[in-house]
């Protein structure tokens, strides 16, 4: 069965703590009504830092919506290509071994897609597949690595790369000052990933079955008004809700596949807010610490989008604790729609190939254990 190998996450160097965010919020938004209640609703999103791609000064400034897409063009074509080579030594494989790039990024709009550039640019054949995806949003993610696994069934022996680009910090808009707005200001960072689904090998989640589901009549619960100044994020208050519907599809995806979803062995969950993943825990009665790599990810670097279940599964690979092979876990994404993307799958550990290929813990001195 297809492998999604280690992630590779990368982070920008500008940073922005809660307590910055706080600081900004009261002076650019200052006498407004709605001001205390999102400054109490951002201090409670557990988010301690965020990473942006420019220092806050010129974030906080609008240059207009074409020079906001040039600056995502510049910055994606500078920060992908190094997450690029990490995720595809993470996998023991080079660019001429990839069938197909998935690129995800709900951030910037280019076309063609960075798919092209990347072909022409790191190496990639010029047969590679490229499926670009750019209206899912924080689902994105989990919808990426399903599309890998139907790719791979459909084309075994294929590998496929999967490219997050998120600069949520391009998409802010000064005017907006409403409570879904402010919240948001204070909720998402920057961050790119990248991670390769094998055909054959690798160490990873061993991926068995995947779907997806959407909430009937959400679709204006997360979703951008495009204006001229570019896009504007708007959140319905019922979204944090959302886990209650969500939790038995969860549950009887699981059950189809013959497992519990109360008794998995690990669990790499969008960290959209505290809310969600509490609730999530709430409705498939679990503790809330089984989502602790989505816990962690929500407080180093806030709300990715779609690099969120990238960098909550990195997180996995690097944990001490060691799973042991066949160990059970769950994928899931939620984004616009309301959607949904579930993926479920056993630990596997490659200990017949390149010692790269093994997360840390199964390394040592006299190669792989």
């Amino acid at each position: 069965m297809p492998t999604l190998c280690k992630p590779s996450v990368h982070v920008p160097e500008y940073t922005i703590t809660a307590e910055e965010t706080m600081e900004f919020a009261a002076k650019v938004h200052a006498g407004k009504p709605q001001l205390p209640l999102a400054l109490r609703l951002i201090q409670n999103t557990g988010v301690r830092k965020r990473h942006i791609v420019q220092p806050i000064e010129k974030t906080l400034r609008h240059p207009g919506f074409e020079e906001r897409n040039r600056i995502y063009e510049l910055e994606s074509k500078k920060r992908c290509p190094p997450v690029i080579e990490e995720a595809l030594a993470n996998a023991d494989l080079r660019a001429e071994d990839i069938d197909a790039i998935i690129y995800v990024s709900c951030t910037g709009f280019l076309m063609p897609s960075l798919t092209a550039w990347l072909i022409n640019t790191m190496g990639f054949r010029y047969d590679t597949r490229q499926l670009p995806i750019a209206q899912l949003g924080c689902a994105a993610g989990g919808a990426a690595i399903n599309r890998a696994h139907d790719f791979c069934a459909a084309h075994p022996d294929s590998n496929v790369l999967i490219v997050s680009c998120e600069l949520c910090s391009l998409c802010y808009q000064p005017t907006d000052d409403d409570i879904s707005a402010l919240l948001s200001d204070g909720l998402f960072g920057d961050a790119v990933g990248a991670a390769v689904v094998r055909g054959n090998g690798g160490t990873g989640v061993s991926l068995e079955r995947n779907a997806a589901y959407l909430i009937p009549n959400t679709e204006d619960w997360i979703s951008y008004a495009v204006r001229d100044t570019g896009f504007h994020f708007q959140l319905d208050r019922r979204v944090p809700g959302t886990m209650e519907p969500l939790a038995p599809v969860l549950r009887d995806f699981t059950r189809s596949h013959g497992w519990d979803v109360g008794n998995l062995d690990f669990y790499i969950i969008h960290a959209g807010g505290p809310r969600i993943l509490d609730d999530l825990a709430k409705f498939l009665n679990v503790d809330r610490k089984v989502f602790r790599h989505s816990w962690s990810t929500l407080a180093d670097y806030g709300n990715i989008a779609s690099a969120v279940v990238l960098e909550a599964l990195r997180r996995q690979f690097e944990e001490e604790t060691i799973l042991p092979s066949a160990a059970t876990g769950m994928i899931a994404g939620f984004g616009p729609g309301i959607t949904a993307e579930m993926a479920l799958g056993s630990w596997t550990v490659d200990t017949q190939g390149n010692p790269a290929t093994a997360p840390a813990s199964y390394l040592y001195s006299g190669g792989t254990i």
